[in-house]
This record gives C-alpha cells, sequence and structure tokens, in this order.
C-alpha cells in the first residue's frame, strides 16, 4: 500500500510540473521497419498519467567496421511498434495509468522535455550530441528526469556513446548496476539478467551482435544515489517487446524485457 500511495504522490506531482511547462503535441513519425509499423490505438487520444518520451537524436554518419551502418534507423528503430507493445505491457503487469502512445521528445532548447519524466533513447550508439544539446539533457536529469538507453553493441557503439555521455556529466562514472540495487527488486526480483538478444537471433541462432558478447545494465546515479541514467548495453528490449507477439521469438527474452522495462519505469516513479 505505501508504494502504491507514493506512486499516486509522485504521478500528482509529474502532473503539476507538466502544467508549468506549455507542451507538444503528439506527432506520429513514418516507421523505418515494416515489421514495426503500427496503427494508432482507438484511444490514442485519452489524456493519461504517464507517457513514456522517446527521444529523438540526430544520429552520426558513422558505419561499422562489418560494413553495417547499424544506425540507418536512428532514434526510430522499433518505432512505433515496439512502444505501443511495450506500453500495454505496462498496465498489464502494473497500475500505471500509461498514455496508449509514445511522445517524441527532442533536445531542442524548448521546456517541452520537462513535461516527459522518463525518456527512452535506442540505437545511442549512433547519436550524435551537440553541446546545447548536452546541456539541456542534463539540466533534465538533474532536475529529476530519468533516461533509459536500449539497443546498442560492441565496442565501437559503446564508444559513440560515451562521447555523448561525457558531454553530459564529464566527471560522473559510468558503474555496473549491483544486483542489490532496488531498480531490481521495485516490482521484480530480476536477480538473473541474460543476453536479450533482437530480432536478428530468429534468423541467425546468434544472440550478440559484433563484440558485445556481454550483457551489461550500468547506470549513472546523482550525488544522492538515485539513478538518472540506466544504461542496457549489448542487450535489445526494444526488439523483444516489438516481437513478443511472433512465435518466432523467445518467450523467455521477451518476459525479461517486459519486466526489466516494467521495473525502470517503476524504479524512476518512485525515487
Amino acid at each position: 500500500m505505501r508504494l502504491r500511495a507514493a506512486v499516486f504522490l509522485i504521478l500528482g506531482g509529474l502532473g503539476t510540473w507538466g502544467i508549468l511547462h506549455a507542451q507538444k503535441p503528439f506527432l506520429s513519425y513514418e516507421s523505418t521497419e515494416e515489421h514495426a509499423e503500427a496503427a494508432l490505438p482507438p484511444d490514442w487520444e485519452r489524456q493519461a498519467e504517464w507517457t513514456r518520451g522517446r527521444l529523438k537524436y540526430t544520429s552520426s554518419t558513422w558505419e561499422h567496421p562489418n560494413g553495417q551502418n547499424t544506425g540507418r534507423y536512428g532514434w526510430r528503430t522499433d518505432y512505433p511498434l515496439g512502444d505501443r507493445h511495450t506500453l500495454q505491457g505496462l498496465m498489464r503487469l502494473t497500475r500505471v495509468d500509461a498514455k496508449s502512445v509514445e511522445q517524441v521528445v527532442e533536445l531542442d532548447n524548448s521546456s517541452d522535455i520537462y513535461n516527459w519524466p522518463f525518456l527512452y533513447g535506442v540505437e545511442v550508439g549512433h547519436w550524435s550530441l551537440n553541446d546545447e544539446e548536452a546541456d539541456q539533457l542534463r539540466d533534465y536529469l538533474l532536475r529529476g528526469g530519468f533516461f533509459m538507453t536500449d539497443d546498442f553493441h560492441g565496442t565501437q557503439e559503446w564508444d559513440v556513446f560515451m562521447e555523448g555521455m561525457r558531454k553530459v556529466f564529464p566527471r560522473r562514472p559510468v558503474t555496473d548496476i549491483d544486483n542489490k540495487d532496488e531498480i531490481f527488486h521495485v516490482i521484480y526480483d530480476i536477480d538473473q539478467r541474460s543476453r536479450i538478444p533482437g530480432a536478428q537471433f530468429i534468423y541467425s541462432g546468434i544472440p550478440w551482435e559484433f563484440d558485445g558478447f556481454e550483457p551489461k545494465f550500468r547506470a549513472i546515479y546523482d550525488d544522492k544515489g538515485r539513478i538518472m541514467v540506466g544504461i542496457c548495453h549489448n542487450v535489445d528490449m526494444g526488439d523483444a517487446i516489438e516481437w513478443s507477439d511472433d512465435p518466432r521469438y523467445p518467450e523467455n527474452y521477451a518476459s525479461l524485457a517486459y519486466r526489466v522495462s516494467a521495473n525502470y519505469v517503476m524504479y524512476d516513479l518512485t525515487h
């Protein structure tokens, strides 16, 4: 009961926060992947207490040494089906009153980002943050925002991601999240975190990409010990959830992705 009461209080506070800033309207962008296309749900205009923001960023132009430009889809990877499945799962697994559609959010020096306390960034091994964008992301996080990253793999994508994060937090360390951290226990006890492969696993049978052999769950903390940035590296929860209704994709990976996502959202709402 105490957790439920805390969530209601936090959601109320977030609603007040939103009143202070003008919200941009919902915009639907074209999907860049055939499988990820999705029609708007019938209740897409319904107001809700919580919305997941998806970070829209400028992609870098580098190509991976193996010849694949894995950043070709950039911020729209798994969009919008991955988002819609995530939100439906969140409403089934928790009591969070979530909006059925995502909100695309930009680091554009407007106040809009402050309306969306949870931000999801995908393929961040191919982003390209300038100084102004980094400054606003830092301010957003220090004000209490939460940033979850997903679906980037291997050494070179890690280096590109960290090039941007060092602009955001030049001196804050990135650390592996301890198994005892509340983020792994706030709803589900996730003591065993296996690799969560992308949809390419269906065709290749290979559960990793590039040299990203070991799944990593890392974080950047604020001065009070709150996780501001939850970094999911060498895993692809976006694909796992997007393909969760396809019988070819293993259920155990999809279920773990839903549980991890639910824990990260509830952690943000209670910390």
